[in-house]
């Protein structure tokens, strides 16, 4: 390991990981949608995807499963350029095939490496405490031990912030993706137990399943958040409509009591990073948001 590692995150939380912990000034390189803090878009840009745009979140799921049934990955890997930018460490993932490049997709590049192959570190959280555990995943591979035990210490001072909640808890739906429904698992059942509510229909550390809708109806939530996987909330205020057209809508709790909200899923909830403290926030705005009270940093009411 070089005495300052060079550094190319494939991942959107590896990547705020990464700053978090103190290599900043170490990352030589990106996947397409590292787009946090804001001096990372000038990095070279290693990744793309065969997903085109403008597609709905139907439209996204049916092109996605045409892709795996023919074998591929939905991700390309631009290997010359991997290769040029030398990294001693390259950060990726392997929970999710869609959501990001996954070692698999790393193949050909590091077959054809010339030299030491780079360190490969693959990310795979499940709750909060698997995230906090790749702080320090992230800087033992990177000689960045100690900066990684401070940036946890920040992390749980905010954490300690978060007040056990008074009274009755809301009855909290996350959905994670619009078009077939899905709830939204892992770390998300946690933000919302710590923001104040009682999330429904997966357990902490639960893969997100999908959702029958006359099971949303059945449950009849208090709230009704969606953070789908990679949305900003303009996008999924845009493909709403499969949701809020179909019968029952407009008889759940949530919808009568204008307690349904849109948050941006695409920096927030579905980055195991240091901003789940801020989604957690978020969940906690929605959750205390009374009459005229229609937005905040990262989410808005549905009317």
């Amino acid at each position: 390991m070089a005495a300052k590692p060079r550094v190319v995150s494939l991942l959107p939380s590896a990547t705020e990981i990464a700053v978090a912990v103190g290599l900043g000034d170490r990352l030589y390189g990106r996947s397409h949608e590292c787009d946090f803090p804001p001096f990372v878009a000038q990095l070279p840009v290693c990744t793309s995807t065969k997903l085109e745009k403008g597609l709905t979140s139907r439209q996204i799921d049916d092109r996605v499963q045409e892709i795996v049934r023919q074998g591929l990955s939905v991700y390309a890997v631009d290997a010359p350029l991997l290769r040029s930018l030398r990294p001693d460490v390259i950060l990726t993932q392997s929970q999710c095939a869609v959501c990001a490049v996954t070692p698999a997709d790393l193949v050909e590049a590091l077959a054809q490496w010339q030299g030491n192959a780079p360190t490969l570190l693959s990310l795979a959280p499940d709750t909060l405490d698997d995230v906090w555990g790749d702080f320090r995943r992230v800087g033992a591979a990177t000689g960045m031990e100690a900066e990684a035990e401070r940036a946890l210490e920040g992390v749980q001072e905010r954490l300690a912030r978060f007040a056990a909640p008074v009274g009755a808890r809301p009855r909290v739906a996350s959905i994670e993706w619009i078009e077939p429904l899905m709830a939204a698992g892992n770390w998300v059942p946690e933000l919302v137990t710590l923001a104040g509510g009682d999330p429904l229909f997966t357990a902490v550390g639960q893969h997100s399943p999908w959702l029958a809708w006359d099971d949303l109806v059945a449950a009849d939530p208090d709230v009704i958040v969606f953070m789908p996987c990679g949305y900003q909330i303009p996008q999924t205020l845009a493909d709403l409509s499969p949701v809020v057209k179909r019968d029952g809508w407009r008889d759940l709790s949530a919808v009568r009591a204008g307690r349904v909200f849109v948050a941006d899923g695409h920096h927030f909830f579905n980055r195991p990073g240091p901003r789940l403290i801020e989604s957690a926030e978020i969940i906690a705005a929605c959750l205390a948001a009374g009459p005229g009270v229609d937005a905040g940093m990262g989410w808005m009411r549905l009317r």
